[in-house]
């Protein structure tokens, strides 16, 4: 059933181009887990094939305008409708209230440098706007971090669907091929981005310790 889903997934960014992009990448930043590794790379690689509908900056746009348009509306769906509807609903969106529970403690420590953060990583990018609506995390901030954190996470993914596009020409044809070159490809991102994070929340740690010594002071 997966494989039929990239099919379809990877078809529509074929024949409808910019607002298939647009599509997908809004629902993969919203509650339908769809990979955004199967999304901007093989965009990139029809963008830079001859007489191409697509342009590479073009791709990087599309991509960032769907992932803040999924992420808007799960924010605000999860600001208005709170915690009841996420409890009630979300296990069956992959959302079990445990998930959101610890997602939403993180979010109170981290707040802006977790949304960012959180939009460079696989799997918790989907997750991280439904804690921001619920702690009523501050919209145009949100909105701030969440397009620059797609943007950057959707430049490098097209970058490395151009470059394997450009060693693998015929990989459209293979999904899972292609799947497993760019997770491979981003591997390294991936891990530096969890350095990042990790600094980020050591820095938040030692200076609310910092700041209780000095109240204890005071």
């Amino acid at each position: 059933m997966m494989h039929e889903l990239i099919n379809i997934w990877m078809g529509w960014v074929t024949d409808w181009g910019y607002a298939g992009v647009i599509l997908l990448m809004a629902m993969e930043s919203s509650i339908f887990p769809v990979p955004s590794e199967l999304v901007m790379p093989p965009a990139a690689i029809i963008a830079a094939g001859p007489n191409a509908p697509m342009s590479f900056w073009g791709v990087v746009i599309a991509g960032t305008v769907g992932s803040y348009v999924g992420s808007a509306i799960t924010y605000l769906v999860a600001r208005y409708a709170g915690i009841p509807f996420i409890n009630r609903w979300g296990k069956y969106f992959f959302m079990p209230p445990a998930k959101v529970a610890k997602a939403t403690v993180f979010m109170e420590r981290y707040a802006v440098g977790g949304v960012f953060f959180a939009r460079l990583l696989p799997v918790i990018r989907h997750l991280i706007s439904i804690p921001a609506g619920i702690v009523r995390m501050n919209f145009w901030i949100f909105s701030l971090v969440t397009t620059l954190g797609a943007f950057i996470w959707c430049t490098v993914l097209t970058w490395y669907g151009h470059r394997i596009g450009s060693e693998h020409p015929d990989i459209l044809k293979d999904p899972d091929k292609l799947k497993e070159a760019v997770k491979a490809e981003s591997l390294g991102l991936v891990i530096c981005v969890v350095v990042l994070a990790a600094l980020y929340v050591l820095m938040i740690k030692m200076t609310s310790r910092k700041k209780k010594e000095q109240d204890i002071q005071h």
